[in-house]
């Protein structure tokens, strides 16, 4: 049976395990509904499935359930018997039927038919086979060239799978490893928002992480090891920025500049570019008048200079975003005084799990238990993805003037209400400035993994007023008051809507796709392509962005299929370019402008690096995860010009 026509798994599947204490504290430790999964897709019980299904409940569903002791020693005695007896587990997979209820019971709630080959191919159970298997496909041409730009999180995906499919390529990347902004962001109490088990490749699922939250240093050593296995450093060129791209219609090439590290130019030609830069490495410092004036060490956390020692001091930390959410509870007890300077609130999570460590049976059972990591990941991305989806949609019915904007997200709202006055009802003061005035989700949202309780401390204070300046010896504030500090730290994002960074772009005609997206007004087709820029792919392009979610690693891998999809078509067709029409550009972006006008994100006090100057949303998806997957299988062609 070819690869990926069968059932595969990422576990090594070695039966039977011998019974020992690691496997045994594992089957305690381990998270139950899991370990159900994992049962039921060895044996193929069902009935185990009836056992359980009245207790397993999403988070936060109210009533809340309790499974029973003795549902819970059954299945472990089981799963034990399952995995140290020869002859339980069964050779073959489950069938689709049972595989679908199994989802169900496994998250308590139904899982439509829509998702499930979504669910099939990010769980890592069928994985699609590898396209230099698929028998009739056309070999890529070996001049055929794909430059790469970035050797990130998307550029590395890209280049694990160009090589698969037999692509010749190039990635060309600025800094001297691989990780893009989990090499550049090293910030005290840097971290990552999506769940661990989740936030990696559905082809390379790791067991290994240390917390359910990754630190950033976990992640960048997670993009180092997939580097290496893949050995993807070969097709690298480190230490080197493209410039400018401009398009040769004659031979229907990208001629693309590069600056060395020794500042020298190269041109290179490609028949194809996937631009993978990121939105999230282009750091702004605030729009304050005298940032040269300040004497100390002023630094953006995505440029951290670790020399620098804050024992003692007075630090400043500008912004109450995610960074500075990370970096307050890092510091604040190595610095002498701190003051945390708030523009705009934002709305705080409290998830119990952003501060735990993986137990070692855990980490057994995601090593060792076949079937345990899929379906742990599974369970993962459900409750972190589309089930959050009703947060971000408006309810026409809703009251105008609510906090909330439908029933789903008045009962997040009252989830981070309750966290909030939970942690200040002692702090009157800190509670009336923390309480956000929009509905949720409405931007970004905070995980509470201690930054609530930093800001309580003895310490620290909020500083709410307007910033005048900065002046040498510290901060002047719009009353007149001049606070001295002796380092001052700015957690103030990144330029989201400059998409182009300080990149130059020129497609067909003289075609300026500055000129034609302005300093922040990205616009595309699907969010990859664009008409009038041949065999030019964007990733985490307008409007493609999961922010009602986690699930950018899935974005990633999903624009990458769909990219090389376009390439195999040029290939197959022996045409030179693919590009969509202008009438399938009009039109798509037409229809994204009328969706958002029921999404949260357009709400009027939705202020947020998803919107630009004109407050037009151009970086989120406004439909569900599921809804981009599936329209990323494979380009509709009608909408493109192949030439």
């Amino acid at each position: 049976m070819a690869r990926g026509e069968e059932e595969v798994s990422q576990n090594e599947r070695k039966l039977p395990l011998g019974d020992s204490p690691e496997l045994r504290a594992a089957l305690a430790e381990a998270n139950v509904p899991t370990l159900l999964m994992s049962y039921v897709h060895l044996t193929h019980d069902a009935a185990m499935l009836d056992a359980f299904q009245n207790y397993i409940r999403p988070p936060y569903s109210m009533p809340p359930t309790e499974i029973p002791g003795e549902c819970i020693e059954d299945l472990r005695a089981k799963l034990l018997e399952a995995l140290t007896v020869p002859g339980i587990a069964k050779a073959t997979p489950p069938s689709d039927e049972l595989m679908r209820r199994m989802m169900a019971v496994g998250v308590g709630e139904e899982v439509a038919d829509e998702f499930v080959p979504l669910l099939y191919d990010q769980i890592g159970l069928k994985l699609p086979l590898p396209r230099n298997e698929i028998a009739g496909r056309q070999t890529p041409p070996a001049d055929f060239k794909v430059l790469v730009i970035g050797a990130g999180l998307t550029g590395l995906c890209a280049g694990i799978k160009l090589a698969e499919a037999g692509y010749d390529y190039v990635t060309i990347e600025k800094n001297p490893e691989v990780g893009g902004t989990w090499y550049e962001n090293r910030y005290p109490g840097v971290g990552v928002d999506t769940p661990s088990h989740f936030y990696s490749y559905s082809f390379e699922i790791s067991p290994e992480w240390s917390t359910y939250h990754p630190h950033g240093e976990d992640m960048q050593n997670y993009l180092l090891h997939v580097a290496d296995k893949y050995e993807l450093r070969r097709n690298i060129r480190f230490n080197t920025m493209v410039t400018k791209l401009a398009f040769d219609e004659a031979a229907s090439l990208w001629r693309v500049t590069v600056r060395k590290a020794d500042g020298s130019e190269e041109v290179i030609s490609a028949n194809a570019v996937i631009n993978a830069h990121g939105p999230v490495n282009r750091w702004k410092f605030p729009d304050i008048p005298g940032l040269e004036d300040f004497q100390g060490p002023m630094m953006h956390t995505a440029t951290w200079d670790p020399s620098i020692d804050l024992k003692g001091k007075r630090v400043a930390v500008i912004g109450t975003g995610a960074s500075a959410a990370q970096l307050v509870p890092a510091i604040a007890d190595e610095v002498g005084q701190l003051t945390v300077f708030m523009r705009s609130r934002h709305w705080v999570i409290y998830n119990p799990e952003i501060m735990d460590d993986v137990t070692d049976g855990v980490k057994y059972a995601l090593r060792h238990i076949p079937f345990y990591r899929e379906w742990f990941r599974f369970r993962v991305y459900w409750f972190a993805a589309d089930g959050l989806f009703a947060n971000v949609l408006v309810d026409p019915n809703w009251p105008k003037d609510s906090p909330s904007v439908s029933a789903v997200n008045d009962g997040v709202r009252q989830y981070a209400l309750a966290h909030l006055n939970h942690k200040f009802a002692d702090r009157p003061d800190l509670l009336a400035q923390l309480t956000p005035d929009y509905p949720i989700f409405c931007k970004r949202i905070i995980l509470d993994g201690g930054w609530f309780d930093a800001l309580k401390k003895d310490n620290v204070a909020l500083e709410t007023d307007r910033i005048e300046r900065f002046v040498p010896n510290g901060i002047r504030m719009a009353d007149g008051r001049e606070l001295e500090y002796d380092v001052i730290i700015c957690a103030t994002g990144f330029d989201v809507a400059n998409m182009l960074g300080k990149l130059e772009v020129r497609g067909r005609d003289g075609r300026n796709l500055r000129d034609e997206w302005g300093a922040d007004d990205p616009r595309s087709y699907l969010g990859v392509t664009l008409p009038g820029y041949p065999n030019y792919f964007l990733t985490v392009g307008p409007n493609s962005a999961p922010n009602h979610a986690a699930g950018q690693n899935l974005i990633s891998e999903t624009q990458i299929n769909y990219i090389i999809e376009c390439l195999d078509h040029l290939v197959e067709k022996g045409a030179r370019t693919i590009e969509p029409t202008q009438g399938a550009f009009e039109a798509w972006n037409g229809q994204i402008e009328e969706r958002m006008k029921s999404m949260i994100w357009a709400h009027p006090k939705a202020q947020s690096y998803y919107r630009n100057s004109k407050g037009r949303v151009f970086l989120s998806w406004p439909y569900r995860l599921v809804d981009y997957w599936t329209a990323t299988r494979k380009p509709e062609l009608a909408d493109y010009r192949v030439d």
